[in-house]
């Protein structure tokens, strides 16, 4: 799957509780999670986030507690895909439940800024900064899991299976 998308820039450590903040949690529509995406940590983001923007933060993104709130919220907002140094466990299966491709690149996520304009081939988890020329690459999604994220999540994948 290819991607191309503006980028938004988070710090290390985001947490669910930043992601989706436990105060709109009265729900599990994803289309109103998304209302309240990012809220805390940067209101801009749920009224101003395009389809095809993609978030891109630093290590341990998606801390905390286990809700999938915060995938969905983020998948519901029209994020295709995030980036980040590295991800909490928990969250990173969460995200490949729901469909939702994660990249860990490490370091070189310190390479990307706001507003950058990325494509992204999640098959082969090359990364092209278009504003900056740079290029990068991740471990590519194994072959289940991209089977997963292109179903659109694992219930989608076990459907498609029976």
């Amino acid at each position: 799957m290819t991607i191309e998308g503006k980028v938004w820039r988070y710090g290390d450590n985001i947490d669910t509780d930043v992601i989706i903040p436990a105060r709109y949690l009265n729900t599990f529509v994803p289309a109103e999670l998304a209302k309240h995406c990012m809220v805390d940590i940067d209101s801009s983001f749920a009224p101003n986030v395009k389809a095809g923007d993609i978030i891109v933060a630093g290590k341990n993104f998606g801390c905390g507690s286990s809700r999938e709130h915060a995938p969905i919220a983020i998948k519901a907002s029209g994020v295709p895909v995030v980036i980040a140094a590295s991800f909490a466990r928990i969250f990173y299966r969460n995200g490949i439940n729901i469909g939702l491709p994660l990249l860990e690149i490490g370091n070189d996520v310190e390479k990307i800024s706001a507003n950058d304009v990325l494509k992204i081939d999640t098959d082969t988890g090359t990364i092209e900064n278009f504003t900056t020329g740079d290029a990068f690459h991740a471990p590519p999604l194994p072959g289940f899991v991209q089977e997963i994220a292109n179903a659109g999540g694992l219930i989608n994948y076990i459907k498609s299976k029976i």
